[in-house]
């Protein structure tokens, strides 16, 4: 079905801001279509417009309703907003609730919206390993802002700060005490920390630890704010957006948005390089180079990291 593929087609439709055109393109990139490298040859010319915004906690801080409040608060920009709301898959049948698309129902009809649910389909670091590339189809489709919420697998879950020009650390009250605001990991790349369910008890100490856990860092060239929101009510949202107005205007001044862009596109570079060698490594099972390096290195003829640059050599030589 992929083989008959007009990306030419394809891709100006999406342009044009047609849902299953956008659609089709994510699903080709999830399913690691053979059309892939034209696609994207096509699209990457396009892209490089939209600002990319992840927002990522624990679960249960209300990450689907921050993205959908956020998607109202740029909407009324006249913004164009695309959505990649990441869902954990399951481990044994490899499916995925996507309940992040269930939440942001207000915004199923708005032309302005492209929502996608996507599975994790067992990728660590809180996101799909196909984020990237579907982030460039929802850039070069005219999308002003693409929103990146993340899988919410707690402290360990840092992929999206590579992924992201800005990114939005949620908690609440009572997800921790002053001790797990200073842990390293997730709270550590923020750009904005947004304390949500502010109007519930113990508030105002979340606000002060993560402000006792910033003063620690010491001087450096920004400093993530806080804000409290109530996000099921909007409260807060338009200056979460302001904040990230902020940040985004100090790293253009600081070249930040440069350094970072270009690390993005470095990170999915390697990605696809060592994906395209795993593939190739994979072929080498029961192969006839394999099992003479195996060999030697059994009959003490050579070590294993000797062994292993021999086989890495004659791949990349091939």
């Amino acid at each position: 079905m992929a083989r008959n593929v007009d990306v030419g087609d394809l891709v100006e439709r999406a342009r044009k801001g047609q849902p299953r055109a956008l659609a089709r393109l994510i699903s080709l990139v999830e399913n690691a279509s053979p059309q892939l490298r034209p696609i994207m040859a096509a699209l990457n010319p396009l892209a490089g417009r939209a600002r990319v915004v992840g927002l990522t906690g624990a679960p249960g801080v209300g990450k689907s309703t921050s993205t959908g409040a956020l998607v109202t608060a740029f909407r009324k920009r006249g913004l164009r907003v695309g959505v990649l709301a990441v869902d954990p898959s399951s481990p044994f049948t490899g499916g995925a609730l996507l309940g992040d698309r269930v939440r942001m129902q207000d915004h199923a009809a708005d032309s302005g919206v492209f929502i996608r649910s996507m599975a994790s389909r067992g990728h660590l670091g809180g996101l799909s390993w196909a984020a990237p590339q579907a982030i460039r189809v929802l850039d070069a489709a005219g999308c002003d802002v693409v929103l990146v919420e993340t899988v919410g697998v707690g402290q360990a879950e840092v992929e999206i700060a590579s992924l992201a020009d800005s990114t939005i650390v949620l908690v609440s009250p009572g997800m921790g005490d002053s001790i797990q605001a200073a842990k390293a990991g997730i709270l550590e790349i923020a750009d904005v920390f947004v304390v949500n369910k502010a109007d519930r008890d113990g508030a105002q100490q979340t606000v002060r630890d993560l402000r006792n856990m910033i003063a620690l860092a010491g001087d450096v060239g920004w400093k993530p704010p806080i804000v409290p929101t109530v996000a099921v009510k909007g409260e807060g949202v338009d200056d979460v957006v302001r904040r990230l107005d902020e940040h985004y205007a100090w790293m253009e001044e600081s070249g930040e948005l440069q350094r970072r862009r270009l690390a993005r596109v470095r990170d999915e570079i390697e990605a696809i390089a060592v994906t395209t060698l795993r593939e190739r490594m994979g072929d080498l099972h029961g192969h006839q180079r394999l099992d003479v390096l195996a060999a030697k290195v059994l009959s003490a003829d050579c070590d294993p990291y000797s062994a292993a640059d021999e086989l890495v050599a004659g791949l990349t030589n091939e």
